[in-house]
């Protein structure tokens, strides 16, 4: 008999998700806010998300083994729920409630499951549901899924789970062990996502403004070292600052929030609009540089010696998103591979939870590959769709994709691009992308200012050709989830300027031709009449909006915005019928 699990995340409120695992096959996975059109999804539960992973397998529901859960009650024997208690002492309230009632939110969360269990179908008497840690779950997202032969070591860098910010530990013989962790409120990924509070931002969603923000400020010009220290092994985060509740939080029209007014005295009014402008720039500067500097000595003290003795390293959990971060990670001497998470954020933690269930049945998981888990749609579905859409689309069959579409980027075009099964996690990979030829002058501001509707400041990545990434980067480390950055050879921030962010870098998509096909050809093409096999790829979306699901999706965001050409499958969408003739 397969051993099937289900893993539903969902539990911290924002980023519900589903994975299926059939014999430690990743089947399906996918995240709620794509069915529901609702950018992270707050306060669901992964119910759509649930129905396709199940619809795509042709599975019931009373086939599924188990139920796997990222979130578990945490033991008063336990530090955690103390530590909260001391450090939050000024929060009454908050202090002797993880005392007395430490795992109402587990309590509350696990009930959402069940009821969200009951809508699909499942029998609760019969559903076994398995709670995992969500340290843990992340921790398994990255390691069970590396690939890693033998021993590797394993961060885990978070906002907060139940209590825990912070794991260290290592991977053996398929079981995780954990070294240490760190509890809320000393939180390095937290004090990023207040900074990127006070920076404008909305926290979870808009961390990675702020790392794209950096390369333009001095972090030499502001000392950030009082919002947190590193000393003695232990990470301490200044809360007369930041991850801050109650009464300390700074308040704004009505909302809280995760930093103090005292940070405002010290800096400023906290920032709004779209410039990035002094002396914001140098405030984002100096909390990358804090983030990295804290996170890398928390590495070496914790990790380092089994960083020398194993040589790979797997990362998970949001920080683990900062790719400036994994680039130093990568440059240190005993880091031969690091695996991060592709989805390391809360949506990933459906497949770390049930990875590490299907461990512990004695089923180890396949390595995480490709991230094309989601739906995918036929040549049938996109004429109904366009048929049934209100804007009256005109529609052509391709006879060659890769050369025509190849054409239109290098003619400056840029082209919206629908291909096979959608990506699970953050990054478009050639699935649901917006496509532009990075030599074409212009067409990063033209994407920005026209379709993405987005910040002028923030970089567009390159997908490239595995036969490109060595030379244009300078680095044979695998790249295929753009998790990294890397210093862009010379010749080459000359040959695709707008895929070169302002401190030489680029957040590289390094693709084998087994995983997309069609991609990988598109670019061939691209190289023949440019000589370059890079394109520049950014997530098929407009600002604030999750990334596009179906045909129809695709459809209304291609008539809310001024793109030409949205090519889904083998069909070429145009507004007008000039538009169509290619």
């Amino acid at each position: 008999m397969a051993l099937t699990l289900l893993g539903l995340s969902g539990a911290l409120t924002h980023d519900p998700s589903a994975a299926l695992y059939v014999d430690g096959k990743l089947v399906a996975a996918a995240e709620e806010e794509r069915f529901v059109r609702d950018k992270h999804a707050k306060n669901r539960m992964p119910y759509e998300a649930a129905k396709f992973c199940l619809t795509f397998a042709g599975l019931r529901p009373t086939d599924i083994d188990a139920v796997a859960i990222p979130y578990a009650p945490i033991s008063l024997r336990e530090r955690a729920r103390w530590h909260y208690a001391r450090r939050y002492w000024y929060a009454p309230e908050r202090a002797l409630g993880a005392i007395l009632a430490g795992n109402r939110r587990f309590h509350r969360y696990r009930k959402r499951i069940e009821w969200c269990l009951q809508q699909l179908g499942f029998d609760l008497a019969r559903t076994e549901i398995v709670p995992v840690e969500h340290h843990l779950a992340h921790a398994a997202s990255a390691y069970h899924c590396s690939g890693f032969d033998g021993k590797a070591a394993i961060l885990g860098i978070d906002g907060k789970g139940e209590y825990a910010t912070t794991f260290f530990g290592y991977g053996e013989n398929g079981r995780i062990h954990k070294i240490k962790e760190f509890y809320d409120p000393d939180s390095l990924a937290g004090l990023y996502g207040a900074l990127t509070e006070y920076l404008g931002f909305e926290m979870l969603d808009g961390e990675y403004k702020v790392m794209g923000m950096a390369p333009y400020g001095d972090a030499s010009r502001y000392d950030f070292s009082r919002l947190a220290s590193f000393e003695n092994g232990e990470l301490r985060v200044n809360t007369t600052y930041a991850n801050v509740v109650g009464f300390r939080r700074y308040k704004e029209k009505g909302k809280g929030y995760y930093f103090s007014p005292k940070l405002v005295d010290w800096l400023g009014p906290k920032r709004s609009g779209d410039i990035a402008d002094d002396p914001y720039i140098h405030y984002a500067a100096s909390m990358q540089k804090l983030f990295e500097d804290l996170a890398l000595r928390m590495l070496e003290h914790y990790l380092g010696d089994l960083l020398r003795e194993t040589g790979r390293l797997a990362f998970s959990g949001g920080g683990a998103l900062n790719v400036k971060l994994n680039q130093k990670i990568i440059a240190r001497p005993d880091v031969r591979e690091l695996f991060v998470q592709p989805a390391s954020g809360d949506a990933g933690t459906a497949i770390g939870a049930a990875a590490y269930v299907s461990l512990r049945r004695g089923v180890a998981v396949e390595k995480m590959e490709h991230v094309y888990l989601g739906p995918a749609f036929s040549n049938e579905d996109v004429l109904a769709a366009c048929a049934r859409h209100p804007a009256r689309p005109i529609g052509q069959r391709l006879t060659d994709v890769p050369r025509q579409v190849a054409r239109l980027l290098a003619d400056g075009h840029p082209v919206a691009w629908f291909q096979g099964r959608m990506e699970f996690g953050p990054r478009a990979l050639g699935g649901r992308s917006i496509l532009g030829c990075p030599s074409v002058a212009g067409v990063a501001d033209r994407i920005n200012a026209q379709i993405k509707f987005r910040e002028r400041w923030r970089p567009f990545c390159p997908s490239m050709l595995d036969t490109v990434g060595p030379q244009m980067l300078g680095s044979t480390h695998p790249a295929p989830f753009m998790t990294f950055t890397f210093a862009v050879a010379d010749g080459w921030r000359q040959r695709v300027p707008e895929v070169v962010h302002e401190d030489g870098t680029s957040r590289a998509q390094v693709l084998e031709r087994r995983f997309n096909p069609r991609y990988y050809d598109l670019m061939v093409e691209l190289e023949k009449l440019t000589g370059n096999g890079v394109v520049l790829n950014t997530s098929l979306n407009r600002r604030g909006e999750p990334m596009i699901c179906s045909p129809t999706d695709a459809l209304d965001m291609f008539f809310g915005s001024d793109l030409q050409y949205l090519v889904m499958e083998d069909i070429l969408v145009a507004k007008s019928a000039e538009d169509a003739r290619v």
